[in-house]
């Protein structure tokens, strides 16, 4: 059992993808950074020297992390809740994450950009780029936005406004050989977990009509392809196509054994097996 305040680092990564996720904010020393460039999947960084200015923007509940879950946090997560906000610390700190073997995502991936990561890709999205936003949303960057433009100014656009340019013909964050957009954005961001990689190969079958790759891309594929048919609004489709993301990532997680019966089943909480 974590002490009081804290979280243990594997009840935290099974909160992160779903709507239970808290806020993880990063308050380490420069120092520490740079000899261990990487965030938790989704964290955030701040100066711990600063939380009662940037205490006022957080509105979740949040866990704070240091290199060892001790004075840093402990006294960023005090202050925290001196602001009436629900705050817990990372038991163990990132140490203690990577010592379970947990995923990290190096800094080197994350462009800095005020008010979150700025990506932009073709109007009309089907399936890899409605499916990318929602990894960056849940695993990389909470805060992250979109745009979504014609084909022909996606470059453009992404060079005179500081974006990332994905899911274009010769990108780098694009389809490698046979392998999505997707498929690279796990890898360069260092989430190969099991649970990704099954609804990588689903986005991956699904996006390149390899149908035959997982039986579960004909469902995606035509769910996709109705949202499409639903949403004149590219934004208001992503929206709504990130939920289709939260309930696969959570099938592929936890319930991929599962049959369908008349058995009353009420949802797990999340956090526990």
């Amino acid at each position: 059992m974590a002490p009081f305040g804290a979280i243990f680092a594997d009840k935290l990564f099974r909160l992160l993808g779903s709507s239970q996720s808290p806020l993880l904010v990063d308050v380490r020393v420069d120092e520490d950074v740079e000899a261990d460039p990487f965030l938790l999947p989704t964290a955030v960084r701040r100066d711990y020297r600063t939380v009662e200015r940037w205490a006022t923007e957080i509105k979740s509940p949040v866990v704070v992390i240091c290199q060892k879950g001790r004075k840093l946090s402990e006294g960023v997560a005090a202050h925290l809740r001196l602001q009436g906000i629900s705050a817990e610390i990372l038991e163990g700190g990132t140490l203690g994450w990577a010592e379970a073997g947990l995923p990290c995502v190096p800094l080197a991936r994350l462009p800095i950009h005020t008010g979150g990561t700025l990506w932009v890709t073709r109007h009309r999205p089907k399936i890899d780029r409605i499916a990318c936003p929602w990894l960056i949303r849940r695993f990389v960057d909470p805060f992250a936005r979109f745009l979504f433009v014609s084909p022909s100014e996606v470059d453009a656009v992404a060079e005179r406004f500081d974006g990332l340019p994905f899911d274009m013909e010769g990108g780098f964050w694009s389809h490698r050989g046979e392998l999505c957009t997707f498929d690279t954005m796990l890898a360069e961001f260092g989430l190969e977990t099991p649970a990704l990689q099954t609804l990588a190969r689903i986005v991956r079958a699904a996006d390149t009509n390899r149908l035959d790759l997982a039986p579960e891309a004909a469902g995606l594929l035509a769910v996709s392809l109705g949202l499409s048919r639903l949403h004149a609004n590219d934004l208001q489709q992503l929206e709504q196509g990130l939920v289709i993301y939260d309930a696969l990532y959570r099938w592929a997680r936890d319930a991929m054994d599962e049959k369908h019966d008349w058995i009353v089943r009420g949802p797990r909480s999340e956090g526990k097996p």
